[in-house]
């Protein structure tokens, strides 16, 4: 299966660039504009397949899209427009398993000031961006994740994200062997910030593969 999570601003290059060019699924964590503003160029993928692409997400974020994006909801107008069409699998819990395309995709919340987050984890790979404040059971729901993604924005306290300190505390109390800091701000030089990570923590980056057992 190939499946998106989260679709920025910048999607169409990165598909382009990296030759997305098919998908069978969607995941957002939230609606923040840069994890969901490149969702009407997922209309190509309907143009091919000729079926809504399916998303998972959760009941908050539906809500939000529905405000945002109300014309992915309307009945599709062939004559006039076509838009992008998503075909919705909302998250009934704050966290649990899901069967999403016959994948079993674990899924889990905590926070970004007001806005909740959903993170996911396939087998012993976990994605975590964008979080802020969080309950402690996420440890239970990310026990046994050998694979980490986690967001860190930068050294020193930060209000709407972890910092670098706080991720790589968090990543050591789940007990990852590799870990990927993603989300980082311009203030971070990849280069010369790489030397200075634990061993096991390293800097993500455009066109990065992992490879992780599921």
């Amino acid at each position: 299966r190939r499946i998106l999570l989260d679709v920025g601003p910048d999607f169409r290059m990165q598909a382009l660039e990296n030759k997305i060019d098919r998908l069978d699924g969607l995941l957002l964590t939230h609606t923040h504009y840069d994890h969901i503003a490149g969702i009407d160029e997922l209309r190509i993928y309907y143009l091919q397949e000729k079926k809504p692409l399916p998303c998972l997400l959760s009941q908050e974020s539906f809500n939000e899209l529905k405000v945002r994006y109300y014309y992915l909801f309307e009945p599709p107008n062939p004559s006039q427009t076509l838009n992008a069409q998503l075909e919705m699998d909302i998250l009934k819990e704050d966290e649990g398993v899901a069967n999403f395309l016959g994948v079993k995709i674990g899924y889990f919340s905590y926070f970004q000031g007001p806005m909740k987050v959903t993170g996911f984890r396939v087998g012993d790979f976990a994605y975590v961006s964008d979080i802020r404040t969080f309950d402690e059971k996420i440890f239970k729901s990310l026990s046994g994740v050998e694979f980490l993604v986690v967001s860190a924005l930068r050294e020193g306290k930060a209000r709407m994200m972890f910092s670098i300190e706080e991720a790589l505390d968090f990543a050591k109390r789940i007990g990852a062997k590799n870990t990927w800091l993603t989300h980082m701000n311009h203030e971070i030089d990849f280069d010369s910030f790489c030397g200075k990570l634990p061993s096991g923590i390293e800097l993500a980056y455009d066109g990065l593969e992992i490879e992780f057992g599921t």
